[in-house]
């Protein structure tokens, strides 16, 4: 049974991989993706590592990763994320939920909204506003389901639905992400794992802000002129990612991590990432994020580089099996100067 688990796990890295290769980053169609809000990592524990931990993640924070490790609940978690952008009045908020179904593996639920506050109403003929304002939104939710199929492998699907719009135009997506996990080693130490994200057919807007009133040039009827949106890409994108964990003793682990992120519409990003645990309890970590290109003038994401975070555990209950666990990280922008994130998680 294992050596066929094995030979599974190899299948279906193959046809992940080959269905992948169509994906190397493409810097001539950077900025033609829509919905480019699922680029965005909404959770703290893996935002302070710059998401080069994606082969080694685990719970309802899988879900945006690598959803394979969302098989590792071990019976319910509850996460809650916050991410702010101060200087651009952004915000972030994410909910996880994951509950283990005995053998039958784990079901998940993801929902993320993307808030810019109210901004103001303007026109061609009143650029300078004062017409009121309105709220533009951004939201996805993503319903799971993941399962270990021996101690080494695990896999998991995700579906998301997209959606975006403003007081008159909307516009409704739907994509998928699939993941494989595979752990090895004697303390089952080593990670390597696989995601396929953001797969799914192009969107468009529609809405009553497309379409234009004007009058006949001979006469007085009025025309309503109804424009169609292009349509628009979802920025699809491969994790394939490596760690290894050095239990140093019973209290001390360092872990690396590394992640080659191919996107398809824009250039290819590298993760570096380190994290330090004590006792199961603290842990501080630090990661780096670095984008193929020839200069700083064609980079086409908003990070710069370094990020930093930490994480302070507090079990609780009589095997000490439950915790309830705080998150913080920040990440380099330019601009906006920087984010910062906090999350608290539930594990019961």
């Amino acid at each position: 049974m294992k050596r066929f688990n094995h030979q599974a796990f190899a299948a279906v890295a193959a046809l992940v991989l080959s269905a992948g290769s169509a994906f190397a980053g493409n810097p001539d169609r950077a900025g033609s993706a829509g919905a480019t809000q699922l680029l965005l990592n909404p959770f703290a524990r893996s935002s302070g590592w710059s998401m080069a931990n994606s082969a080694s993640l685990r719970g309802t924070e899988a879900m945006f990763g690598n959803v394979a490790g969302l098989a590792m609940v071990g019976k319910t978690e509850i996460g809650f994320a916050n991410m702010r952008l101060p200087s651009a009045g952004l915000s972030l908020n994410t909910v996880g939920f994951g509950q283990k179904l005995g053998a039958s593996g784990v079901i998940g639920l993801q929902a993320t909204i993307l808030s810019f506050g109210e901004l103001e109403v303007t026109t061609y003929d009143i650029p300078e506003g004062g017409r009121g304002g309105f709220r533009p939104a951004m939201s996805n939710i993503g319903v799971a389901y993941a399962k270990s199929f021996s101690n080494s492998i695990y896999g998991g699907l995700l579906l998301r639905v997209v959606s975006e719009s403003i007081s008159n135009v909307r516009a409704t997506g739907v994509c998928f992400d699939a993941g494989i996990h595979y752990v090895t080693g004697e303390q089952d130490n080593v990670h390597f794992g696989i995601a396929l994200k953001n797969v799914g057919p192009a969107m468009s807007f529609s809405g009553d802000g497309l379409a234009v009133q004007g009058l006949l040039i001979a006469g007085s009827d009025q025309l309503t002129l109804q424009q169609r949106s292009a349509k628009q890409e979802i920025p699809s994108l491969l994790n394939i990612g490596a760690a290894y964990d050095w239990h140093i003793s019973e209290v001390h682990r360092l872990s690396v991590a590394a992640t080659f992120v191919s996107n398809s519409f824009t250039n290819d990003q590298g993760l570096l990432g380190l994290e330090y645990a004590f006792r199961k309890m603290l842990h501080v970590r630090a990661g780096y994020s670095y984008e193929k290109r020839d200069d700083a003038d064609e980079r086409a994401t908003w990070f710069t580089g370094p990020s930093a975070g930490l994480s302070v555990d507090f079990p609780f209950g009589e095997e000490k099996k439950s915790a309830v666990a705080l998150d913080y990280a920040y990440r380099t922008t330019n601009p906006f100067s920087g984010f910062h994130c906090l999350g608290i998680r539930i594990t019961i």
